[in-house]
């Protein structure tokens, strides 16, 4: 159910308050996962007012900068979004990091996402923690052999999928996330571009299936034909034939009639945009330098007792935090509660969260993608056996760490397990 005070409050969703509140694009996520054959995505276009483009990408600091002078010039901003250029969840760590940052500074401000669905359910514990309660999905066909002529290929990971297997793909993600969406209590919109001769047929069929996924609103959207696409000679549809397939779509949904298809920076009421205004004011944020390293005085270590290094970080139930004591030593200075076990790259992702003022984590192994996680957050992972102490000198100090390597037990290539009973990578 929507919650009527964001809902009050949201432009998007509740067309009576485009006069009232305003939003903000944060243009953060550049990279995106698929290539849909409409869109043609321009990061520095400024003559263009339509999705997929922004004159400029911020980072997650450069947003917030960006966020409180947006403020200054017009307080009715109510809705912070993030809407590419890309897709939030190619770039999941800018767009969470971003989506915090905002929470943190500025905690009445609705947050929004727009995505095509593809990597939002391994987030969607984080959205919900963050405090997100708007996610807009773009489902253009619910018939992967209608979507396969729309997509030319969907990448997951470094995999990327063409025609009818990238169209299944797709589709099954995305009704994964809109299931956990709703499972979480976030508000769901679902964008369908209208394509004529492809899926204008098709839109009945979206919004009875987006119904039975319990989703709160359908905006269809006339496709905007873009130079360079492999759509570029489809015609747009015209007024009269979207007006008669949102009311057959508004028999199983309620619909989005004021879209004004806004681009990736996007600032201002619907009404009153004044992306225009505020273009040299972005600039000069994305011209910003970077923050300085982050401080990170402590060592997280993965220990059963508290003395030897000596457990799986899969198996980790907590971590202790461990500091220079300033008489030359080192002291635990607390425990942390691990997130439990499952859920993937999720729960990597929120492992190096709750160490992001660790340098290093001690363990006794990990897998490679844990691995590669806390590195790109910044947290070096060293496996080792033995003391605490001696991985503790060596983090400090910098010396001795290749030192510390024990020898891991090794999977058996016949299925056999091996190892010690500490868990698997």
């Amino acid at each position: 159910m929507l919650n009527e005070s964001d809902f009050n409050r949201h432009p998007c969703f509740n067309a009576e308050a485009k006069g009232s509140y305003g939003r903000v694009h944060l243009p953060v996520a550049p990279k995106c996962n698929i290539q849909c054959n409409y869109c043609n995505r321009k990061y520095d276009c400024v003559n263009e007012s339509r999705p997929g483009v922004t004159s400029t990408i911020l980072s997650p600091d450069q947003a917030l900068v960006y966020m409180g002078k947006v403020l200054e010039k017009e307080p009715r901003i109510s809705v912070a979004g993030i809407a590419g250029p890309g897709d939030p969840f190619a770039n999941a760590d800018e767009t969470l990091e971003t989506m915090r940052l905002i929470k943190k500074n500025y905690p009445d401000t609705l947050l929004c996402l727009s995505s095509n669905g593809m990597q939002v359910a391994p987030h969607v514990p984080e959205l919900a923690e963050i405090g997100v309660t708007h996610v807009t999905i773009t489902v253009n066909a619910v018939d992967p052999q209608i979507s396969q002529h729309i997509y030319a290929w969907v990448r997951d990971g470094n995999i990327i999928y063409r025609g009818i297997q990238g169209a299944e793909l797709l589709l099954a993600r995305q009704i994964e996330a809109i299931k956990l969406l709703k499972k979480y209590g976030i508000t769901v919109k679902i964008n369908t571009i209208v394509i004529p001769g492809i899926n204008d047929h098709h839109v009945e069929a979206v919004a009875a299936a987006m119904k039975a996924l319990g989703v709160d609103l359908l905006n269809c959207m006339a496709m905007f034909p873009n130079a360079g696409t492999a759509f570029e000679d489809i015609g747009e549809p015209g007024k009269e034939d979207m007006e008669r397939l949102r009311n057959k779509a508004e028999q199983y949904l309620p619909q989005m009639r004021h879209c004004t298809r806004c681009r990736a920076d996007a600032v201002g009421l619907l009404g009153e945009d004044r992306t225009d205004e505020l273009r040299g004011c972005l600039s000069a944020c994305a011209k910003l330098p970077q923050p300085t390293e982050v401080v990170r005085p402590y060592v997280a270590v993965v220990t059963l007792e508290g003395v030897l290094v000596n457990q799986h970080l899969g198996e980790a139930t907590r971590f202790q935090i461990w500091g220079e004591d300033g008489l030359g030593g080192y002291h635990c200075i607390e425990e942390r509660k691990a997130p439990p076990p499952g859920g993937g790259s999720q729960r990597w992702f929120n492992i190096s969260r709750i160490l992001a003022d660790c340098r290093a984590i001690l363990v006794n192994d990990l897998g490679d993608s844990p691995k590669e996680m806390l590195k790109k957050r910044g947290i070096q992972p060293i496996t080792m056996t033995g003391f605490i102490e001696r991985g503790l000198e060596a983090v400090y100090t910098g010396k001795g760490v290749n030192s510390l390597q024990g020898r891991m037990r090794k999977c058996s290539t016949k299925g056999a397990c091996v190892g010690g009973g500490n868990g698997c990578g």
